[in-house]
């Protein structure tokens, strides 16, 4: 039997696991680390850090396992994408890592569409400069903190430190990449247009490989510390989106993957490069060689719910513990005796601004309909409803592009939720279905892994032989008919209240 890892680099810890060729867990660690927020706004993460984590739980799997290090073929990496890693000419850490949600950078954002214009911008990067982004986070440090910028040897992603920290290499792939702005999206390579209009040396980024692709070898003093071997190979891997498309098996036109965690995502996998003008949605490369995905953001998700739950809820708290039970699966079994659309109660879940489709940080969450016969259940109904429309914003943007899903893979917490998945399934219009494995990025790291060491064929064969089905929910005709009058009264709303919204920000 030969084994594989993955290593998902997240925000909040970093998590290790073991699987061996047939997709089953073997061992799991993770561990955490701190968030350090040093202005309002601001966002940042030691790299020292995520190190300390990988080499860690890298050895604590192996020696809980009982795996001998010669089994284990390959490693895949994946993580939370955009951050900023700046390494100098010894390789060492200069500054803290400013990561994905970091919003310092609105002036270099205003930099990039002067510099180079936001159409062409879009059409090379295949999205508008946003301030998440790295290069924005690059012109932020060379303008602020320009003796570290004169300092820095080494421009990498935080799963590309630790690739540099487990081969000595240093690389990146095209998936995670896409997310940094400087990337040629649709000919998938650095683009030396935008690097020269923003004046950024080329040799400080890594090579660029394909996800599956071997990008170096373990080094010996990193096999001594986990017991691995230098034989062992580290493929490309992929951004945390990218990696979860391969671990839930979104490898195939006609399928995607809706994630309902604190933000919500729609990821729809593409054969064809399909950029959006407008820059409502994302659309980087795919971690299948030779495709693209295309990803729509919903901002609060499953904070609406858990907002609402935190503030409004601690009877049901209360409740969840006496019965035993999780506390959503208490709300679910509420929902459940509601009506469709909450007794003509609509949600708009703007609580953090929106980016798809609006791209408005000033738009606000909204109660609308709200009578004196609605109960504390009707409410919780109409809160994942909204986010089910706005998820269904998405959707409809893919489908403008030409992107049709036939199913849906529902992920993350929410996905979790039976009620969640049937408002899905009756609003995006098709089946909407969960899959055994719970690891997402983890598992698709490692099937990238597999497939660059030569143990699976191709990143699609791998997902046929590994993923399994779990449930399913398809669509309810009479209440798809529901949610279509409800989804038209949803997205007027926003048209009726944008100016507003930008009054009440004003004062």
């Amino acid at each position: 039997m030969n084994y594989l890892i993955g290593i998902d680099v997240g925000t909040s810890a970093t998590k290790t696991v073991l699987f061996d060729e047939k997709g089953s867990v073997i061992a799991f660690e993770s561990k955490e680390y701190p968030l350090y927020q040093p202005k309002n706004g601001w966002a940042e993460q030691n790299p020292e850090d995520w190190k300390d984590a990988t080499l860690e739980t890298l050895k604590k799997v192996i020696r809980i396992s009982g795996v001998k290090a010669e089994r284990i073929k390959g490693i895949g990496l994946s993580g939370q994408m955009h951050g900023l890693v700046m390494l100098d000419k010894n390789g060492e850490v200069i500054r803290p890592s400013i990561i994905w949600c970091d919003q310092r950078t609105g002036a270099e954002v205003e930099d990039l569409n002067r510099i180079i214009g936001r159409e062409r911008l879009i059409e090379i990067t295949a999205n508008p400069a946003l301030t998440g982004w790295t290069a924005a986070k690059i012109l932020w440090i060379k303008k602020n903190e320009p003796d570290n910028y004169k300092k820095c040897k080494h421009i990498l992603l935080p799963k590309d430190y630790i690739r540099y920290v487990l081969t000595g290499e240093f690389a990146t792939e095209v998936s995670d990449a896409s997310g940094m702005q400087l990337l040629d999206v649709p000919n998938r390579c650095w683009s030396d247009e935008v690097l020269q209009k923003l004046n950024i040396d080329k040799a400080l980024l890594g090579k660029v490989y394909e996800s599956y692709e071997i990008t170096g070898y373990i080094l010996p003093q990193v096999a001594e510390i986990t017991g691995l071997t230098k034989e062992t190979a580290v493929v490309g891997g992929g951004g945390d989106n990218a990696a979860a498309a391969v671990g839930t098996g979104i490898v195939r036109d006609g399928t995607a993957f809706t994630t309902i965690g604190t933000s919500g995502v729609v990821y729809a996998h593409s054969s064809k490069l399909t950029i959006d003008p407008k820059g409502r949605v994302h659309t980087c490369c795919s971690a299948v060689p030779g495709a693209w995905h295309v990803m729509g953001v919903t901002q609060a998700a499953g904070l609406s719910l858990k907002w609402f739950k935190d503030n409004f809820c601690q009877d049901y708290i209360w409740e969840a513990e006496k019965q035993g039970m999780g506390i959503y699966d208490l709300l679910d079994k509420y929902v459940t005796d509601t009506k469709i659309g909450g007794d003509k109660l609509i949600y708009l879940p703007y609580l953090m601004g929106e980016r798809t489709p609006h791209l408005d940080p000033n738009c606000r969450g909204v109660f609308f309909g709200l009578s004196a016969i609605h109960t504390k259940p009707d409410m919780i109904r109409s809160i994942m409803e909204g986010v089910s429309f706005s998820l269904n914003d998405c959707n409809h943007i893919l489908q403008e592009m030409g992107i049709y899903v036939e199913e849906m893979m529902a992920c993350g917490g929410g996905g979790k939720s039976s009620v969640w998945r049937q408002m899905l399934a009756d609003m995006y219009q098709c089946r909407v279905k969960t899959v055994k494995q719970e690891e997402g990025p983890a598992l698709g790291a490692a099937i990238l892994a597999g497939v660059g060491t030569g143990m699976f064929e191709s990143v699609e064969k791998a997902c046929d032989l590994l993923i399994e089905e779990d449930k399913s929910n398809i669509l309810i005709k009479e209440n798809a008919e529901k949610y279509e009058q409800l989804y038209e009264i949803y997205k007027k709303l926003y048209l009726d209240l944008k100016d507003t919204f930008k009054q009440l920000d004003e004062i």
